[in-house]
C-alpha cells in the first residue's frame, strides 16, 4: 500500500473521529438545552419500610437527585440498620458510619412519632452537623420532648441548655419551596391530618422539573373531617397532568379488615384507592396510568398480613397505577 493510501485511511479515521466528537457534543448540548437526561431523576434508598412491629425496619427513605451521592432522609425511624442492609444488598460500598455521616445531608421529618424519628435520635451522638427540616408543629415536639436533657442530650441548636448545635432546625413554610442544603433538591410541605387534631406532613420534592411526592402518615379526609388530602391533590394535579410527578409515596397501614375506629389516623387499601380516585378527578384517569405509587408504612410485619394488603390493593387498582412495594436496602430509581 502506497503512502497516499495510508494518508487517505488516516484522514478517513480522523474524519470519523471528528464526526463522533461533534455528535457527542451536540447530544450533550441538546440534553442541557432541553432538559433531557439519560439517567433517573431520583434515586431512593429505603432504610425502613414498615410502620411497626419491627424496630429495625421503620419509616425512612434516602432520596437523591439523579445518581448523586448527596441524600436527604425522608423520616428517620430506622437509620443504621437500614444502611447496613443496603450495604449487604450492594447498594452502598462503604461503611455504615460513612453513609450516615457523609451521604445523608439532612432530615425531613413528617411528624414526630417514634417510628419516624427513633433512628435520628438514637444515632445523633455519631452523626455530623446537618439540618432537620419540618413544619413548626413537628420541630416544636423535637425541641420540647426529644432533644432535651431529660430524655436525651440536646444535639440541636435550640431548646434546653446547653444546646450542642450539631443539628440546625429549619422551619418549613407551606407556601414556600426550600432548598435542601448539600443537595440539588427542593421541598415544599403540605399539612396532613393524622388522627385529628394531630398533624403530619407531605413533602413535594423537586429536582429540576421533576417531582416526587412523599406523604407521612395520614388518615382519610372522610374520617379526619378534613380536606387536607384533597388540597394536596389539587396542588399537585398540574404536575401530574404534565407527567412530571415521578412517584407518590403513600401509606396503607392496615388491611380492609381493620375496624375504622381502630385506624388511629391511617389508611387501608380501600381508603387509599378512594383518595387516589379523588386525585384522578382533578387530573383525569389517563394521567395516572402506570404512575408509580410506592406503598409505605404497612404495620403488620407478618408475611400473611403484608400479602393481604398487597392483594387488596391490586384488586382495587382500577386506575392501573404501578404499585411498588419497597424493600429495605434495595435501591429504587424514578
Amino acid at each position: 500500500m502506497d503512502k497516499k493510501s495510508n494518508y487517505r485511511i488516516i484522514d478517513s479515521q480522523f474524519w470519523l473521529m471528528k464526526v463522533l466528537v461533534y455528535f457527542l457534543l451536540a447530544t450533550l448540548f441538546s440534553n442541557l438545552l432541553f432538559g433531557q437526561t439519560t439517567g433517573p431523576e431520583f434515586t431512593v434508598i429505603p432504610l425502613g419500610v414498615l410502620g411497626g412491629g419491627d424496630e429495625s425496619n421503620l419509616s425512612s427513605y434516602m432520596v437523591a437527585a439523579g445518581v448523586s451521592d448527596n441524600f436527604v432522609c425522608l423520616d428517620a425511624g430506622t437509620i443504621r440498620f437500614g444502611i447496613r442492609r443496603a450495604i449487604e444488598m450492594g447498594t452502598f460500598r462503604t461503611s455504615e458510619s460513612s453513609v450516615m455521616r457523609e451521604n445523608i445531608k439532612g432530615y425531613l421529618i413528617s411528624h414526630p412519632h417514634l417510628d419516624h424519628v427513633a433512628g435520628l435520635i438514637i444515632n445523633s451522638p455519631d452523626d455530623t452537623d446537618k439540618a432537620i427540616y419540618g413544619l413548626p408543629f413537628c420541630i416544636d415536639i423535637l425541641k420540647e420532648k426529644y432533644f432535651t436533657w431529660k430524655s436525651w442530650a440536646n444535639f440541636a441548636d435550640q431548646g434546653d441548655s446547653p444546646a450542642l448545635a450539631k443539628y440546625h432546625y429549619v422551619l418549613l413554610d407551606s407556601s414556600l419551596e426550600t432548598k435542601i442544603v448539600g443537595t440539588d433538591l427542593y421541598v415544599r410541605p403540605f399539612l396532613l391530618s393524622h388522627a385529628s387534631p394531630n398533624l403530619s406532613t407531605a413533602f413535594l420534592i423537586r429536582n429540576n422539573n421533576s417531582y416526587l411526592l412523599y406523604l407521612g402518615d395520614t388518615g382519610a379526609d372522610s374520617l379526619e373531617n378534613s380536606s387536607r388530602i384533597m388540597s394536596l391533590w389539587k396542588a399537585v394535579s398540574p404536575i401530574v397532568k404534565l407527567h412530571a410527578l415521578k412517584a407518590i409515596f403513600v401509606e396503607s397501614s392496615f388491611s380492609d379488615e381493620q375496624p375504622l375506629n381502630r385506624l388511629f389516623g391511617h389508611l387501608t387499601p380501600s381508603l387509599l384507592m378512594n383518595e387516589l380516585n379523588q386525585l384522578a378527578a382533578f387530573t383525569g384517569k389517563n394521567s395516572l396510568h402506570n404512575l408509580p405509587v410506592v406503598v409505605t408504612h404497612i404495620k403488620p410485619s407478618e408475611k400473611d398480613a403484608v400479602n393481604k394488603i398487597k392483594n387488596e390493593l391490586a384488586s382495587k387498582n382500577s386506575l392501573e397505577l404501578k404499585l411498588v412495594f419497597p424493600e429495605q436496602g434495595i435501591k429504587i430509581e424514578f
